[in-house]
């Protein structure tokens, strides 16, 4: 009995050691999702530490703090506080986050990723930020529409691997859905601001004085069907495309999160693109 207990604890990795593992991984979905991008105000900001200004549908919103701060920060969530607001957009004090904030996609998450998300923000160093004070009265409404938006919207929870699937394209549809989060700009929303499952990555139409944003199925007239897996991975590598052209706007500051990805995991998002069912642009349907 004694010699099986010594060689359990000799064989067990050091506790230090797995939570630096928990932390490189939750490093590289973070960077992978751009938490960094939305939660750090411009080039001088403390990173994640909030207070860049967004515009979204819903109003101009300042992004939180997600540092480890105890008051100002999220240094008092719980894992649950934390795995409810990534899976279904509610703070801890039961208020609802608006869908600017993308859990209909972080719902998708893997439990061990959240897990190792939260190990990686635990480890931030912790910044005050009491001058952030959040929307305000101003958010009432569409915070009341996020609401509706979780009660009306069948949210799946953590993706699944598809068993008649390979490891690579099964790979590519949980970077697609998850921290890729490519249908919360490539797919229309319903009234209450929720991706629409029937248009799935079909492209958004554009609104008045916008750009409207392209359908990546892989229809041939108005998608995506004529490029190849390398065309695809050239886009998320350094944002060139097929047609010796460059992403611009929102797209452009994707590529800055998908370029951190591995070859490989680009390769699978590339995969999985060109399997999925192809729909006409979503004006065309």
């Amino acid at each position: 009995m004694v010699l099986a207990v010594a060689y359990l604890v000799a064989a067990a990795p050091p506790a230090a050691t797995a939570d630096r593992d928990a932390v490189a991984r939750g490093a590289y979905l973070a960077g992978a999702a751009g938490c960094d991008r939305c939660h750090t105000d411009g080039e001088q900001g403390q990173p994640y530490a909030g207070g860049r200004l967004l515009a979204t549908p819903f109003g101009t919103i300042p992004t939180p703090n997600i540092t480890p701060d105890l008051a100002t920060g999220i240094g008092r969530w719980s894992m649950a506080d934390f795995a409810r607001a990534l899976r279904w957009g509610i703070a801890p004090d039961d208020s609802h986050y608006v869908p600017a904030f993308p859990y209909p996609f972080y719902n998708r998450l893997a439990d061990a990723d959240l897990a190792d998300l939260k190990a990686f923000l635990d480890s931030l160093p912790a910044v005050s930020r009491p001058d952030l004070k959040g929307a305000g009265s101003t958010a009432l409404v569409p915070r009341a529409q996020a609401a509706l938006a979780v009660v009306a919207t069948p949210f799946p929870g953590p993706w699944r691997p598809e068993s008649d699937k390979d490891e690579v394209r099964n790979r590519g549809g949980y970077l697609v859905a998850s921290v890729g989060r490519c249908g919360d700009c490539h797919t229309p929303r319903t009234w209450l601001g929720a991706p629409d499952p029937e248009r799935f990555l079909a492209g958004v139409p554009a609104e008045p004085g916008g750009k409207k944003v392209p359908n990546i199925t892989p229809d041939p007239q108005t998608g995506i069907g004529n490029w190849s897996e390398d065309d695809i991975v050239g886009v998320l590598t350094d944002g060139h495309t097929p047609d010796f052209d460059f992403v611009g706007g929102a797209m452009n500051e994707i590529v800055k999160n998908t370029a951190r990805l591995t070859a490989e995991d680009r390769r699978a998002i590339a995969v999985y693109l060109l399997s999925i069912p192809a729909k006409l642009f979503a004006e065309s349907k």
